[in-house]
């Protein structure tokens, strides 16, 4: 079959997509096999992608090493608890920050803690150090690794940021790799869990990439140092679609290896009313009202002018019985903009029927 120009499917690839994607109430799907927990929590199943984020010097690395090394053993290491079938029991480890000898004192660190000789290799890990490569050969080369080793069931990415992305702030960039994420998970029905810098003045991940991280991962782990005492790393759930587990700790020991801190009682929560999340239009507006309020917005045609074009977006949404002030029609603005279901020319805004959401 020959497909048209600019890459877009011909009709009769399309019927093969549609006919692969469509669901049915009479069809048996398989739950998604869970190969890693934190106690009785799920974190992690086969077919989705999981994320840890912190600020500098949280040590990301070391609690990521433990969950390597718990999915390596396919046993407990620190919180982590894994159970990967004997045919997904291959982990293959992406370094894109470091240089060769941070990289192998990484991967001496996890089969330390799997229980391994760390003076010989083992077959089930794969570490890839990518410091040297372009986003773009760095992308060529996972792609590659993903689709070709045996047996993969786990993939960490240490440093989403530096992957293949050359701006943080770009939607499309950020839109671009989790759609990889989604399609690699899928297809080859593994695990990944990739790791993310946190703002310095913030609690949120960096840039659309932690907000594409945070509309799409099964879970999302912080790991924060106690702010009582900086030799102790604490872990807990800020995102997770299971019940959240009990924030636990650990701390660097004398061999260089992360350890449980045992008694470890978790900050409380600020007394008082919770604070209010801030409004995002992805979490709480679904894509079908999007989809009619844009269509009601944009019957006439295009809008110009930027205040116009607010207050359209007021009624439009107003009609779907979504309210806007100012602050949210700006925000609305601003996500339909990073998504190009509306597309500005000039002074001009365009809709875009043909957005990918």
């Amino acid at each position: 079959m020959e497909k048209t120009n600019n890459n877009i499917p011909s009709a009769e690839e399309l019927v093969i997509y549609i006919k692969e994607a469509t669901v049915s109430v009479t069809n048996t799907y398989e739950q998604s096999p869970v190969v890693l927990m934190v106690d009785d929590s799920i974190i992690g199943t086969l077919g989705n992608f999981s994320a840890s984020i912190g600020k500098a010097k949280s040590k990301k690395t070391f609690n990521v090493s433990a969950i390597a090394a718990s999915a390596l053993a396919n046993s407990t290491v620190l919180h982590y608890r894994s159970s990967f079938p004997e045919n997904k029991r291959t982990i293959l480890y992406i370094d894109t920050e470091q240089g060769e000898p941070h990289c192998q004192k990484v991967l001496q660190r996890i089969l330390c803690l799997a229980g391994l000789p760390k003076d010989a290799d083992s077959d089930n890990l794969v570490m890839l150090g990518l410091r040297k490569y372009s986003p773009e050969m760095r992308l060529a080369i996972v792609e590659q690794a993903i689709g070709t080793i045996p047996n993969l069931g786990l993939v960490i990415i240490d440093g989403i940021r530096d992957y293949f992305m050359y701006d943080i702030n770009s939607p499309n960039e950020a839109t671009n790799i989790i759609s990889k994420f989604m399609q690699w998970t899928d297809d080859r029905q593994i695990h990944i869990h990739t790791i993310l810098h946190q703002n310095k003045n913030d609690e949120h991940a960096r840039g659309h990439i932690g907000t594409e991280l945070n509309n799409k991962a099964e879970t999302i782990m912080q790991v924060e140092v106690d702010k009582d005492d900086k030799t102790i790393s604490c872990v807990e759930a800020i995102h997770i679609r299971d019940r959240e587990f009990e924030p636990f700790a650990f701390r660097i020991n004398e061999c260089a290896l992360p350890e449980l801190v045992e008694f470890y009682i978790s900050k409380e929560k600020k007394l008082g009313r919770p604070t209010k999340e801030p409004f995002e239009p992805y979490k709480e507006i679904p894509e079908s009202v999007h989809r009619a309020a844009l269509d009601a917005i944009f019957a006439d045609g295009n809008i110009t002018g930027y205040e116009n074009y607010l207050e359209r977006l007021k009624n439009g949404y107003g009609l779907q019985g979504v309210k806007l002030g100012h602050n949210k029609a700006v925000k609305v603005a601003t996500f339909l903009g990073n998504k190009r279901l509306v597309i500005k020319e000039g002074k001009e805004y365009l809709f875009n029927p043909d957005y990918h959401y």
